[in-house]
């Protein structure tokens, strides 16, 4: 074991989330109901996994606040944008994802956290109507209000470090534009020209978070940091960025499931997902231009786990659709279905039906709070661009495309990756045993 140079978590950490709805009010009340030891904290990696470093009579299983310096959850200091004006408190009752006998415990320090005008723009997602809304000359006056919001918040706060986490609707889907989103030059001159159809309001966000040192999550779908122009913001910041989009039912079902067909050798017809979906994210996807992002995602996790180059015989050819249905009786009890159609021996044809009754932000909060700390871990650690350790808790995980890199979806390579980056950080060596 080598000593461990990443700088220690000293101070306060500020954590701005844009989109104060149902994944952020429960995210945030689940970690002041742990800190007071109200609640557990279930689901999160760095506060329950164990990682295995060393060897042989060397050999030990450590948490990861024992390999590194991760923040603790007592340092956290939360603050947010949205385009509502309801504290966290009022979120999280409205949301109705967790019972008001789980929320009332901490609402004097929900109450508190009170959404700073949000950088919006509505042809971005037209079923969105808050007021709470700032008002912008142009896309570059929307980033530096963002960044003014940022510095504001570090002074009044006391903080010494910030995260900036998006959380907030799937906007209309963006495709990369060489002419825009290749270099920061580029990238920069689009905003100062208010280019609206290519700088989304998330895009504002990233820019004012990496400029203002702060690493960038995007737990959308959104274009926003998977691009060129934001690969180079980041390294020239030095600030790490990850994406996309949270990681939480039939996704995390897909990317783990699907090894299984590979590994064992079955060939795949066709993957049919579907999903119904009530809550604030379920209405805006409802929007044709919205869902197109979020389809995006969904589709790209198979592509690179069953490969038809590699097994010609069993992945050619096989239908891939994904649904998602705004169903608001359910709220956030969200509900997925997958139909299989898979083949074995001679090519006979066998099913598998997997029908997952989930709570989106119940899965959702544990990964905002591991995307975090581990994004603030890795900002000290020195490591700046896209953070490929995180893909574990993404859907769609960032990648170089322009050297035709292929992302990784397959769930137990990304454990593999995101295990030894900790080990890593901690002075271990990096191993793919499995334990």
């Amino acid at each position: 074991m080598s000593k461990s140079t990443v700088k220690p978590a000293e101070g306060k950490l500020g954590v701005l989330v844009v989109g104060l709805g149902a994944v952020s009010s429960t995210f945030m009340t689940g970690v002041l109901m742990a800190r007071k030891g109200l609640a557990k904290p279930v689901g999160s990696m760095t506060q329950y996994d164990k990682i295995r470093v060393g060897k042989g009579a060397d050999k030990k299983y450590l948490k990861y606040n024992e390999i590194v310096p991760i923040a603790d959850l007592n340092d956290i200091v939360f603050g947010a944008w949205d385009v509502y004006p309801a504290n966290a408190y009022e979120s999280a009752i409205n949301c109705e994802v967790l019972k008001e006998k789980d929320i009332n415990p901490v609402k004097d320090e929900l109450i508190k956290i009170v959404p700073m005008k949000a950088a919006f723009d509505k042809n971005y997602a037209k079923r969105l109507d808050g007021d709470n809304v700032k008002d912008v000359k142009d896309r570059w006056d929307m980033t530096e209000q963002i960044r003014e919001d940022i510095r504001r918040f570090k002074k009044e706060n006391g903080v010494d470090r910030v995260v900036v986490l998006w959380a907030a609707s799937t906007e209309v889907y963006v495709p990369v534009n060489e002419k825009v989103h290749n270099t920061l030059a580029d990238l920069e001159a689009a905003m100062k020209a208010d280019d609206k159809e290519h700088i989304a309001p998330s895009m504002c966000y990233a820019y004012a978070a990496l400029k203002e040192g702060a690493p960038f999550i995007m737990g959308a779908p959104n274009t926003t940091v998977d691009i060129p122009a934001m690969w180079e913001l980041s390294e020239q910041t030095g600030m790490p960025i990850a994406g996309k989009d949270f990681k939480t039912g039939q996704t995390l079902v897909k990317s783990g499931f699907a090894p299984i067909i590979g590994t064992r050798c079955l060939g795949l017809s066709g993957w049919f997902s579907t999903n119904i979906l009530g809550n604030r994210d379920g209405l805006v996807l409802d929007e044709p231009a919205n869902f197109r992002t979020k389809e995006v995602s969904k589709l790209s996790t198979l592509e690179s786990i069953l490969v038809p180059e590699e097994q010609p015989d069993l992945y050619t050819d096989y239908y891939h659709k994904v649904r998602i249905n705004y169903y608001p009786p359910r709220n956030d009890n969200k509900e997925g279905w997958d139909n299989i159609d898979i083949f074995g021996w001679m090519g006979y044809p066998m099913q598998i039906k997997i029908n997952f009754l989930c709570r989106d932000s119940i899965l959702a909060a544990p990964l905002c709070l591991d995307l975090v700390l581990l994004s603030d871990l890795a900002a000290r650690a020195g490591r700046h661009g896209i953070q490929r350790f995180l893909s574990f808790f993404l859907k769609s995980p960032m990648h170089d495309y322009t050297k035709g890199e292929v992302p990784v979806n397959h769930l137990f390579q990304q454990y593999v990756m995101l295990k030894n980056a900790i080990r890593e950080m901690g002075g271990y060596e990096a191993d793919e045993e499995i334990d």
